[in-house]
């Protein structure tokens, strides 16, 4: 697959230079900003390079700790289920957690059940 890294950088320099960055809590659902990225690190995609993710910690006013969330049916003890997220099965891509600026917000989804976060953040917890 091909991938645009001049567009992206394009959009990234738009988007960096965004005062009105919005603020997040853990738990939350968000549309992310996450772009084109190296080998298998995952990518935004659509026309904003976005994808839902989790937020899993914030670190300050300007970064949080997030987790990519996937549609694909893929079973690995890495990739737990959330549940419906935008009508669809979801999974958290455990092994895709960074550190993003909170910029790189774009729309937030709404909350992760408390049940299920708990679960996501032992799993992220056990990793380190």
């Amino acid at each position: 697959m091909k991938k645009d890294f001049d567009d992206w950088n394009k959009k990234k320099k738009k988007i960096h230079k965004n005062d009105n960055a919005p603020f997040c809590h853990e738990r939350e659902l968000w549309w992310g900003a996450l772009g084109v990225n190296i080998g298998s690190e995952q990518d935004g995609s659509g026309k904003e390079d976005s994808r839902p993710i989790l937020v899993l910690k914030g670190l300050s006013v300007q970064t949080c700790v997030v987790i990519p969330l996937t549609t694909s049916t893929s079973i690995h003890t890495l990739r737990p289920s959330v549940g419906i997220v935008e009508d669809e099965e979801a999974h958290a891509l455990m092994s895709q957690i960074r550190v993003i600026d909170t910029k790189r917000l774009i729309r937030k989804i709404g909350y992760l059940d408390k049940k299920i976060f708990q679960q996501i953040r032992k799993i992220a917890k056990d990793m380190l």
